[in-house]
């Protein structure tokens, strides 16, 4: 019987109880995005999970690293090939006074499909067959088939209150009548692309967190964010600028922590029938789907100089990425060499696919959801008029560009994921899986992949208990995938976040989040 079992007691815990809970002390941060609903099963983006999980709690957690620690579940374990079995931490409340069990994971696993966002949590979820409460604190659920990643999928299963019932949806929790967690805050008040604010928890089950109050300010604007923060406006910034870390390091008043982090910049070529925006060569719509072609996609992958996106763009806070996880994850693999630059290959691969002379397209993506996104867009379609290739580029806002790529209406995109998970199933399950609803495989594949040979391969893994094997399977779909260039990754981003000198403590985590009950005042 494979076991996975975690014990409370963790160090970061500790620290979270041995925080100063008499303290009267305020703490505002400057984001680049905040929520887009205090709904927590709305939308699985980076920014909402982030900002919403001061409020609930995840049934299963993950450290800086992204290894996984207890949650509101102490323990897990596989009790045979389709169950798995999660035993509750005793003694939670809601913010309500309420208490927390069993029937309330069940509740919010049961919510997630009713509940309609532009990127759904369905997700996380996708493995769930059925739902059992054994008793108050255990419960179990029945997958569909075997699902050995399911813990990991559950770090993003935030938990609300059975008694909400179904009915809420954004303006109760917006107004926060729902907005009832277990976390280290309560809600206070939320202004869309405004400030979300929080009160201290001192009922936290983890340890009353050190800010009393902590304000979450949504600033789009780098400038302006920077700006805020030398101004004493804010206390601590997120996605610092590349353009600005630098004078930063040789400013004694400020400083920074960086790093690593799970976020890749992929481009997703449509290769659908009929591009959602046609592709034109003299001005003239072409037959057909020039990105159906490998030798195309390729052409484009190898116009590409990544190191200079990296040293020059990004000015060094990135790395180059040959596939959609970075190195060490739970699937990456090894076999994939690292993408070279080479324009004139490329262009004998256009003009063999009979584009000598290149083509139009349009080419779109975020503006703000993460450091770097709108001029990484700039630069690649700089790139790519050396193929002879007309780029419209577009970067948007993500309240535009995610609702609008999830009715896929885009030819070409890029934008950041992250394996959040730390494991293959999560991204590659997602993103390049052929749309499967039954099986809640390919929930983001906007581009109309679909190769049956990476399905099986990926499908073995996914049905594969033993570690080992499993990882394998993964790896060996990844090679298909990138071979095939269902996706083009780019680089691996780093990030900065910036605080007055001498003013707060805190650990950067590879997943991005700012998490201010893991800040500690100096």
């Amino acid at each position: 019987m494979l076991k996975t079992t975690l014990r409370s007691g963790i160090a970061t815990l500790a620290l979270l109880a041995a925080a100063p809970t008499v303290m009267a002390q305020d703490l505002t941060i400057g984001l680049r995005a905040g929520p887009d609903s205090i709904d927590p099963h709305w939308s699985t983006l980076g920014s909402q999970a982030e900002a919403l999980r001061h409020v609930f709690d995840t049934l299963v957690d993950v450290d800086e690293k992204l290894q996984l620690k207890p949650g509101l579940a102490v323990s897990w374990e596989a009790i045979d090939e389709t169950t798995w079995e999660f035993k509750m931490r005793e003694g939670v409340k809601f913010h309500d006074g309420s208490d927390f069990d069993a029937e309330d994971v069940k509740f919010s696993i049961e919510r997630i499909p009713e509940v309609t966002g532009p990127m759904p949590m369905t997700l996380y979820t996708k493995y769930v067959d059925s739902v059992e409460v054994v008793d108050p604190l255990t419960l179990r659920v029945k997958t569909k088939g075997m699902a050995p990643s399911l813990p990991n999928d559950f770090t993003r299963l935030f938990v609300v209150s059975s008694d909400i019932g179904m009915e809420p949806r954004n303006e109760e929790f917006n107004a926060g009548d729902a907005a009832i967690g277990t976390g280290p805050y309560t809600f206070v008040s939320w202004e869309p692309k405004g400030d979300l604010v929080l009160s201290r928890y001192d009922d936290y089950w983890g340890g009353a967190p050190a800010w009393e109050t902590v304000t979450r300010r949504e600033i789009a604007d780098d400038a302006a964010r920077v700006a805020a923060l030398k101004s004493g406006q804010v206390d601590l910034i997120n996605y610092v600028p590349a353009t600005d870390y630098l004078s930063m390091q040789n400013d004694s008043s400020l400083e920074t922590f960086v790093s690593d982090s799970v976020y890749i910049l992929n481009i997703a070529p449509s290769v659908k029938d009929e591009e959602p925006q046609p592709i034109k060569v003299n001005g003239e719509e072409v037959d057909g789907n020039p990105l159906q072609d490998l030798r195309v996609r390729k052409a484009l992958d190898l116009a590409i100089n990544r190191d200079v996106l990296v040293n020059v763009v990004l000015e060094g806070l990135g790395t180059p990425a040959n596939q959609l996880m970075p190195e060490g994850f739970f699937g990456y693999s090894p076999d994939l060499p690292a993408r070279e630059y080479d324009i004139e290959q490329a262009k004998a691969l256009l003009a063999e696919a009979g584009y000598p002379d290149g083509f139009e397209i349009d080419f779109t993506c975020t503006n703000n959801r993460v450091p770097g996104d709108a001029v990484v867009c700039e630069a690649l379609a700089q790139m790519w008029s050396r193929l002879g290739l007309k780029v419209n580029a577009q970067a948007l806002n993500g309240t535009v560009y995610f609702p609008a790529a999830a009715r896929e209406e885009y030819t070409m995109t890029m934008s950041a994921w992250g394996t959040l998970t730390g494991e293959a199933a999560y991204t590659y399950g997602a993103l390049t899986h052929t749309k499967d609803a039954e099986k809640g495989f390919g929930n983001f594949n906007r581009s109309g992949y679909s190769n049956p040979e990476f399905d099986k391969v990926f499908g073995e893994g996914s049905q594969t208990l033993d570690p080992e094997a499993r990882k394998k399977l993964y790896e060996q779909a990844s090679v298909i995938a990138m071979e095939d260039r269902a996706l083009i990754p780019t680089v691996i981003l780093q990030t900065v976040w910036a605080a007055k000198a001498d003013t707060i403590d805190m650990t950067p985590r590879v997943d991005q989040e700012t998490r201010a009950y893991a800040i500690m005042p100096e």
